[in-house]
């Protein structure tokens, strides 16, 4: 991924795209994101480096063509000697050979230092790095008397949905809906077997997206789980190997590593690749995709985070919405604005309660010039808790890509499209905000939107009783208890002396 050289170019501009030549936007967008402004000024200076080296072989051919048309030709022309002069040649051919060594080796300093400057920021985004506190509040379901909107979080002052009893772990496990324990045993940390109604549900769940979805015009895509090394880091932070990717390895005689993959995080990656090199005309543009998809993810960056259930997982299926534009800033926000509509759509008709913030700038990631959360309600936890991510990444994407958009005809402009990419539902956390929402004393009521899928089943009873404690939890239950009993005791007055 990686904003377009010319941005930075002060000698370049175009009427049509404000970015072209104005390197400020992109220092005010550094500190937006809290990275450092002066990577800017680097870029320009390795650039330049490699503009002057540009320079100079240039005039290094130009002297070495006029040698050649003025004073060998003539020579051989007239069959004069000219051996000096063609030895002259032949070191000056060396000599630019040699100098145009040099211009990848720039040119690769440049760009890695390029691929670090993230996209221009939204002015919608507030300027933050502490979502709990600063995130913008866009929408509330229901909406609570009172509250007007957008407000900053920290400044709205409202009572939530009401609180339930029981956590989508023990409601999963009571329906006969999992196996943690045994899956586990099998994939290790976080693996987990969906069984019965569990199963049901992430069908029903997928099905009710599939036509939703294609309601609304959206292509099914059910992509490869895996990409090449190449294809992927195109299109994935370089944060996002370490923490979020897993490396599958090729042929096993390929010292070199040219035939390792990835396991893909999300559907998004894919999909951005779908159109890798099209040249996409005006009449193509929207595009819609619904990406299905299994998904997988390290996870290294939430250890001991939400452990029990299946909230936070190596392996689950999502749903996603991939949206492509021409490359208008108006376009591609109208389409975000729709894309984080259909989202609060689908989980009306879930019946789960939601907040939708904009996130802070200091949580967007490098290609999104602005992200809204839909965070569902979760009334066993009494918490907002992420179901859906919806970014507008312009061109940012579909420049590694190369995926372009304007006329062919020559002299025509062209430039990139606009991509687009949301979440309309990880299907583990769509199991998580049904159960807890829809519980009721003796099981789970089936949301009506999901009833067709689930071979019209209305209820998922409770069929076995709360799950046992692992030795990890018991041991710190009894380590709790200890350590209460304790603070009891110290607490007690001593007797009273007898008289």
């Amino acid at each position: 991924m990686v904003i377009s050289i010319d941005y930075l170019r002060t000698y370049k501009s175009d009427e049509k795209n404000k970015l072209i030549g104005n390197p400020d936007i992109f220092r005010e967008a550094q500190k937006k994101r809290f990275k450092d402004p002066e990577t800017v000024d680097k870029v320009i200076a390795k650039d330049q480096e490699w503009r002057d080296q540009t320079n100079k072989i240039s005039s290094m051919k130009t002297a070495l063509n006029k040698l050649q048309r003025e004073v060998i030709a003539p020579k051989k022309k007239a069959k004069e000697p000219c051996d000096a002069e063609v030895t002259q040649a032949n070191e000056m051919k060396a000599k630019i050979a040699d100098e145009e060594k040099l211009l990848p080796v720039l040119a690769a300093e440049r760009d890695k230092l390029l691929n670090t400057i993230g996209n221009i920021v939204d002015d919608e985004v507030p300027m933050s790095k502490d979502e709990e506190k600063d995130s913008l509040v866009v929408a509330l379901n229901p909406m609570p008397e009172g509250v007007t909107l957008p407000a900053v979080i920290s400044s709205l002052n409202y009572s939530p949905p009401p609180t339930k009893p029981l956590t989508h772990d023990d409601l999963l496990w009571r329906i006969d809906g999992y196996e943690p324990t045994r899956g586990s045993a099998v994939a290790g940390h976080r693996g987990y077997f969906l069984k019965n109604a569990g199963v049901l549900l992430n069908q029903a769940i997928i099905n009710f997206s599939i036509s939703f979805l294609g309601a609304k015009g959206y292509q099914v895509l059910q992509p490869p789980f895996f990409m090449n090394k190449d294809v992927m880091s195109g299109i994935a932070q370089l944060d996002d190997f370490d923490e979020q990717l897993y490396k599958v390895s090729g042929k096993t005689d390929d010292p070199g590593g040219e035939s390792e993959k990835y396991l893909i995080a999300t559907s998004e990656q894919p999909i951005c690749a779908y159109h890798k090199g099209d040249w996409l005309s005006e009449s193509e543009v929207p595009i819609r995709y619904a990406g299905i998809s299994t998904c997988f993810r390290k996870e290294a960056g939430s250890s001991g985070k939400d452990i029990r259930g299946i909230f936070r997982v190596h392996q689950f299926e999502k749903i996603e919405q991939f949206c492509i534009t021409a490359d208008d800033i108006e376009m591609s926000s109208a389409e975000q604005t729709k894309m984080k509509e259909a989202a609060m759509e689908f989980y009306d008709l879930l019946g789960i309660p939601y907040r939708v913030v904009c996130l802070v700038s200091g949580e967007l990631n490098d290609a999104a010039i602005k992200k809204y959360d839909l965070e569902g309600w979760f009334p066993g936890q009494n918490a907002y808790r992420e179901l859906v991510s919806c970014s507008n990444c312009t061109d940012y994407q579909s420049r590694a890509m190369g995926t372009r958009y304007g006329s062919k005809k020559k002299d025509a402009a062209a430039s990139f499209c606009h991509f687009l990419n949301s979440t309309l539902c990880a299907t583990g956390r769509g199991i998580c905000a049904i159960l807890e929402n829809h519980q009721t004393e003796d099981g789970v009521n089936v949301p009506e939107c999901l009833r067709p899928f689930m071979g019209g089943k209305d209820f998922l009873p409770f069929v076995r009783g709360p799950m046992e404690l692992t030795k990890g939890e018991k041991g710190k239950a009894k380590a709790k208890n200890k350590a209460k009993n304790k603070n009891k005791a110290a607490d007690t007055p001593p007797p009273a002396p007898g008289k």
